[in-house]
Formats: C-alpha cells, structure tokens, sequence
C-alpha cells in the first residue's frame, strides 16, 4: 500500500512488540503523521496512521492515541486484513507474556518441567552450542588433565607387585613416653608390595583416624604423599584419655589407577528404564545418559546448559508421555578379570597399624586453650577440620554456639538441593521442630519433592531431587525433576534465602566429565545468583563417605573423592560456605552413606551457625 506523500517516510525507529514489530518515522518535518510497519521485519506491511497528542485532565501526563488515516474505497479491504494481522499479532503476543508471566511464578516447589522434549534419529546428534560453549568444554578439558596428572596410570601384571598393607611399615617420628593434649603425632609410612619390595611411586588410597570409643571421640588424620612410595601421616591429640590411631589402605594405587581408567571407559554401569504412558497404553524403554542405538531416541534436553537424557522412543507413544523412572546396575565392567581381584572383600580397607598400641594422652598442665570466635560463614577450612568428642563435633578453627533452630530460621526461605543424603536434613527438621507441618504436593515415588513451613514464624523448607543420573531401583516420578541451575535461576534470594547444595553419590558410577559439567553449571548458576543477590547464604555440603564394601567400581569412596576435589576447584572463586561432611563422617567412622541421626544433627548445627 503506497503511503500518500505526506506521510513520506525518513529516519526509521524500531519498537519490538512481541514476535513483530512497530517502524516508525522520527521526520521532523511532519510530526503528525508516521506509518506503522506490522509484522517480521523482512516481511513487513505499513500502515498509515496519525498521531495525536492527547491531554487528559485527569492526568496531566500526554498519551499517544494512534488513528487510522482516511483511506478510500479501494483501500478499504487492504486496510481491513491489516487490521486482522495486527489483532493477531496482539492476541500472540499477550498469550505468550501471559505463559511467561504464569511460569516465573515464585512457587515453593517448582511445578514447571525443566526438559523441552525433542526427538532425535541417532543418539550421536550434536547438541546446540550453549553461551559458552568453548569456555566450558576447555574448563572440563583442564580439570581433566589436572586428575589425569594426579593419578597416572599404574599397571600391574601379577597381585604381589600391588601395595600390601602386611608388608607396609609405619614409624612415629620423634616419639614421646607422655604425650599433651593438642600436640602432634606424625608418622611416616613405608608402602611395600607383597614380596616385601618398597614402592617406588605414590598413589595408594588411604584413611586416617584416630579414636576413642569410650570417649565417642573421633578425628581424621592428614596423609601427605611424596610420590616415592613414602607418606607422611599427621595427627592432632585433641583429648586426654587413651587414643587408637589407624591407617587403611582402602585401595592401592594399582587400584586406583584401574577405577579411574574404568569410571571414564563408559556410561553403562547402570541402566535406566523409563515408563511411558499414553491412554491405556503403558511402554517400558530404556534410558540413559549416553544410548548407543540406532532407534529413535526422545531427548529431554536442558537447552540452557545442554545436558541431556535420553531414552528409546516407544512406538505410537510421543516423547512427553513418560512418568516415571528406575535403574539397576548392568553386568558390565570394564576392570580385567586381575584388577578385579583387587577390590574384592578382603582386600579394600585392610589396616595398616593393626598391632600397633594405644598413645596414651595427658592434660600435662597446659595452659587454658583459647576460647575461638564463634563459626560464621565462609571460614577458611583446615585439615583436620575438627573432632568429634562425647558425639559432638567440634570445629577445628571456630566454636559452635547453641542454637535454637525453630527461632533461627524465623522468617527464611531453606532451600536444600541434591540428593537423599541431604534431604536427610529436611527429616531432622521435621523431627526436631514440631511446629513444623507438611504440606501435601500430591507427589508419588521415593524421591517426591518435600515441603515443610511454620507459619506462624514464617519458615519454608523443601528438599528437591537433583536431576538425571538418579540411580536407584526404586521407582521415581520424572514430572517434578528440574535441574539445579534452573531451581537456583528462579529463586529470588536475599539475606533470608538459604541455599544448600549436595551432589556426587548418583555420579560416582559415571565417568567424571558429567560430574564437572553439572558442577560448573551450578558454579553459573550461583555465581548469577549472588551477583542479583550477594547477601543471599549459599553452603556446599561435600560427600558422606559410604560402605567401603559395596562394589567398588561404582561406588567407591576414590570416587567421592575426587568429586570432593573437583567441587573445591570449582566453587573456590565464589562467596560460598563448605560443611565438610567427608571429614566428619570419616571423624564419627559411619562408614553409611546415610549416616544416623546424631551425626546428620552436628552437620545442621554447623549450618544454623553459619545462617544465625
């Protein structure tokens, strides 16, 4: 429609309205007539219209009102569809502002799906590049090679040239007939093979404590390997009474070289079946991080951070019809049949000091130890980072003030994020807070989302699942899973929002680079988080150690380990708290990976110092 020549257009502005546009013309020669261009900015219609200045009475502030120009006859179908077309783009437009509106809802427990469904004809399809794609693939690719360096490969080729914690030898250095409350014990280790031959390389898995069980008192000690096949083993007497010191060889380094080789060879150690149903049709496929199929695949994808899921697409039955999901370890190992001997019963965790005698620790008359400043967010951490005495963990670098939580968490927002040992803490709250109520989120499965508030002093807590890889036989809903990033993008925070982070025990049977992307992708998240809101509480919680017994190339604590370092890496550039939970679990000697009540209690007291 050619515009009249009074309405000539000349420098244009663009004001972007929804998925269209508005073109406008600024001509300072004609401030009462402009055109409206309607539509993609390739395809676009112009309508010609003028403007008019309207002054209200009742508000003295001038408002646009756009009128149609005159057409004539002949015009008047044209401008007609034009009208359609801009009250169609509206409509568009208010509907989508709408859903945004809708999902950016602040609810307690998220009730929007976190994966877009997309279908895919070969498991091998590339992801769409996320922002930064390079930056993140080269982080992972560095951290990698930091590990790598860490734990060279170490093969053997018979069981007598493995570390033997019989024919290993243990010394104390400069040793004492009396020794004092807070001195140091060191001792310096000689890691020898089967056939009584020294190491020559360092490597072996090792754990340190010290004890006193009548005293249910406990430590871990600090293990210092020089690579040569020597450690050095490093004690703190934190009580009187009589002590009993231990070193495990939980795995040699042969075996350690073995599971790191292995946990990085495949994805398949467990198998996820999904649950599909459509009508009454009910399909049972599998799934998994990685599927090596020819079938068509459903992709649950996370576009944001592109970590995906995926599953074979049951015939007849769409993408989003899944509901549920459960694993069970395959009869898969990627160890050789000699490496395996190394991890049976037998042979993990074997101790080292088995004859050697208690140290027998004395007051000595010691001047009065310093009383500490109370704990508070964000304090520098020491190995070890504290003991455990009479069942009480004490900090290493601070002191633990008594604190009454149902007043302490009056008027915050809790939000604990991982897996089920830290929704071990919702259960606590719940069991020590009695004005506390559950609120019901019609949820089903063993992993349901869990809500717990008091109103009356404003208190929410809730525990969510974080997301694929959950492993467990037990059957879950997937309909609420959401992946960490995007819980924490959508929380507000804020001096009275706390945040608590738990990941590993579900990554332990894969290989690791899933582990550093997830972990690098929350550090994103919690970095934007504190950048909108700095005065909000963030606290990572590391890894409980597990059962040492229990199938060591998927679960072994070498595993947790290394998760432990790598979440260290990652979050050190951030204003976050840690709760060690490794040391403590190692102090208290759990040995669970869901560890009793009482200890699950001396990690919360350490959070409410930190929030209170």
């Amino acid at each position: 429609m050619p515009l009249p020549p009074k309405c000539a257009m000349s420098s244009l502005d663009f004001a972007w309205v929804g998925q269209g546009f508005i073109q406008t013309s600024s001509s300072q020669q004609d401030l009462g007539c402009t055109a409206v261009a309607i539509g993609h900015p390739e395809h676009s219609f112009l309508l010609p219209v003028r403007l008019e200045v309207m002054i209200n009475l009742c508000d003295p502030g001038p408002s646009l009102r756009v009128l149609i120009m005159k057409t004539t006859v002949t015009n008047r179908k044209s401008l007609w569809l034009l009208l359609l077309i801009l009250a169609f783009l509206i409509t568009f437009t208010v509907l989508q502002k709408s859903t945004k509106i809708q999902t950016a809802l602040k609810l307690p427990i998220s009730l929007h799906h976190w994966n877009m469904v997309t279908e895919s004809s070969s498991p091998g399809a590339s992801l769409n590049p996320a922002a930064s794609p390079t930056e993140t693939e080269l982080r992972i690719s560095e951290i990698r090679e930091k590990l790598d360096q860490m734990i060279p490969p170490r093969p053997f080729t018979h069981v007598n040239s493995i570390t033997s914690a019989t024919h290993s030898t243990v010394t104390i250095l400069n040793p004492r007939d009396t020794y004092c409350r807070g001195d140091p014990l060191d001792i310096l280790l000689e890691a020898r093979d089967h056939l009584g031959h020294r190491k020559e390389y360092g490597g072996d898995f090792l754990r340190a404590r010290m004890s006193s069980p009548t005293l249910k008192a406990g430590a871990s000690g600090k293990v210092m390997d020089f690579n040569n096949g020597t450690y050095l083993v490093s004690f703190t007497l934190f009580w009187e009474g009589q002590v009993s010191l231990s070193l495990l060889l939980i795995h040699p380094s042969e075996g350690v070289s073995a599971l790191w080789r292995a946990r990085n060879q495949g994805y398949d150690r467990v198998i996820f079946t999904g649950q599909f149903i459509n009508g009454s049709t009910q399909v049972n496929t599998d799934c998994a991080l990685i599927l090596n199929s020819s079938t068509e695949l459903c992709q649950y994808l996370d576009a944001q951070d592109q970590e995906a899921f995926y599953c074979m697409r049951p015939q007849h039955v769409p993408c989003a019809a899944i509901i549920q999901m459960r694993s069970k370890n395959k009869e898969v190992s990627y160890l050789s049949k000699q490496e395996r001997t190394i991890f049976v019963r037998s042979n993990v965790g074997v101790e080292i000091m088995k004859n050697f005698n208690v140290i027998s620790v004395s007051k000595c008359n010691k001047d009065p130890v310093p009383l500490k400043e109370k704990c508070k967010p964000r304090m520098t951490s020491t190995i070890p980072s504290g003991h455990v005495w009479k069942k009480i963990w004490h900090p290493g670098p601070c002191s633990l003030a008594p604190i009454k939580m149902n007043e302490c968490l009056r008027g915050k927002s809790i939000y604990l994020l991982g897996d089920s040992t830290i929704r071990q803490w919702i259960e606590y709250f719940k069991s020590n807070i009695n004005t506390l109520k559950t609120v019901n989120l019609h949820e089903h499965g063993k992993m349901q989302s869990e809500l717990v508030v008091d109103l009356d002093r404003n208190i929410n807590i809730q525990w969510q699942k974080h997301a694929y890889p959950l492993v467990g036989s037990s059957t879950y809903s997937v309909k609420d899973i959401e992946y960490m990033a995007r819980v924490i993008d959508r929380t507000e925070g804020g001096k009275n929002t706390v945040i608590v982070i738990c990941l590993g025990q579900h990554f332990r049977p894969f290989p690791i680079d899933v582990f550093i992307r997830r972990a690098l992708n929350v550090h994103k998240a919690v970095q934007r988080l504190l950048l909108r809101s700095p005065d909000t509480t963030v606290i990572i919680k590391r890894e409980n150690i597990r059962e040492m017994h229990n199938d060591a190339e998927r679960l072994s604590d070498f595993h947790g380990y290394i998760q432990n370092l790598v979440m260290m890496d990652i979050f050190q550039d951030l204003n976050v708290s840690i709760i060690d939970a490794w040391d403590i679990t190692i102090a208290y000697g759990t040995n669970n990976v869901h560890p009793p009540q009482y200890v699950v209690g001396n990690q919360i007291n350490i959070f409410l110092n930190y929030v209170c």
